[in-house]
């Protein structure tokens, strides 16, 4: 089947031909119609979750899927052939990804039905977006009426991050790179700050609105400890500053403010009940590009550039 891999850690991706997964006892065979792309992909692919000394090469890239149960392996199972399905991989870092035709992965995992009302390509763009933004929010611990500075809003995990935190009627300040106060907006941020316009503008732009400082930061774009830091100081005494590309730490710290570095727990219960409010039309998730999977290396080299715009789709 085709799929798209590495070789070794920090090779070039490209498009490789690779055995159709068998599955196993308990587990369940996906015929992949969409597969998302997150940051984490090429994270993956440069060595920042694997173990070396576990790695398995080629290194089929990608962690979402959605698609429709193509074969069942032996033993009880609650999913049927023809079954449509969305999910999560957890074994990327060990070779078995979603940039592919097929994946294998077991029933106990984080697999769920699709809802009827869901399309496949939003089905796809939900899991890692969904639940990051989801958890983030729980981790941030911003009361009603309270303000999120969150930075990098634009991207698949803020946009669904800005609906989660406007229906629990919490304040957005959406940073974002280029003009997007329409579109931010439009999925409920009270503010849209474009932190392209000057050094200075997003200090400048939150103390305007919160001079004591915002209740919590959500950095999902910096992964130098400095810049980060220099966003959590923007953090009120007493408030929350999370990072998802691992730039928090002691160091970055203000005093009176936890700083932590946010790491994905995705479930299986999650993303079911994610996917059920998709499909009601109670959260969005936008799509900014639909690719043949031809194009994953260059889509993984503009990704890395940062600024994304929403999801982008690989179509099987």
């Amino acid at each position: 089947m085709r799929a798209i891999a590495v070789s070794a850690f920090r090779a070039e991706p490209g498009l490789v031909e690779v055995p159709k997964p068998e599955p196993a006892a308990g587990e369940v065979r996906v015929k992949i119609e969409y597969a998302a792309l997150n940051p984490y992909d090429w994270q993956t692919a440069d060595g920042a979750w694997g173990d070396p000394e576990r790695q398995v090469f080629p290194l089929v890239i990608g962690v979402d899927f959605a698609g429709r149960v193509d074969k069942i392996g032996s033993g009880d199972n609650p999913f049927r052939v023809g079954d449509p399905v969305l999910g999560r991989v957890a074994a990327a870092a060990l070779g078995t990804g979603t940039y592919c035709e097929y994946v294998s992965v077991p029933q106990d995992s984080v697999i769920v039905l699709a809802p009827n009302d869901l399309p496949s390509r939003i089905a796809a763009a939900l899991p890692s977006a969904g639940m990051a933004a989801a958890q983030l929010l729980e981790a941030a611990a911003v009361r009603p009426g309270g303000r999120l500075l969150l930075i990098g809003a634009a991207g698949g995990v803020g946009s669904c991050l800005t609906q989660l935190a406007t229906a629990r009627d919490v304040r957005v300040l959406a940073a974002v790179r280029g003009d997007e106060r329409t579109r931010m907006g439009a999925l409920g941020a009270a503010a849209t700050i474009d932190t392209t316009a000057g050094a200075g503008a997003l200090e400048a732009a939150v103390r305007e609105v919160c001079p004591d400082g915002v209740d919590a930061l959500v950095d999902l774009a910096s992964a130098d400890p400095a810049t980060f830091a220099a966003h959590a100081a923007l953090v009120r005494r007493g408030g929350v500053a999370l990072s998802s590309r691992g730039a928090a730490g002691p160091a970055t710290a203000p005093a009176g403010t936890r700083c932590a570095d946010f790491r994905l727990a995705p479930t299986a219960v999650l993303l079911a009940t994610l996917a059920k409010a998709t499909a009601n039309g109670a959260l969005s998730v936008p799509v900014e590009v639909e690719l043949p999977l031809e194009k994953a290396p260059q889509a993984l080299a503009e990704n890395r550039a940062g600024g994304a715009r929403g999801k982008t789709l690989f179509v099987l």
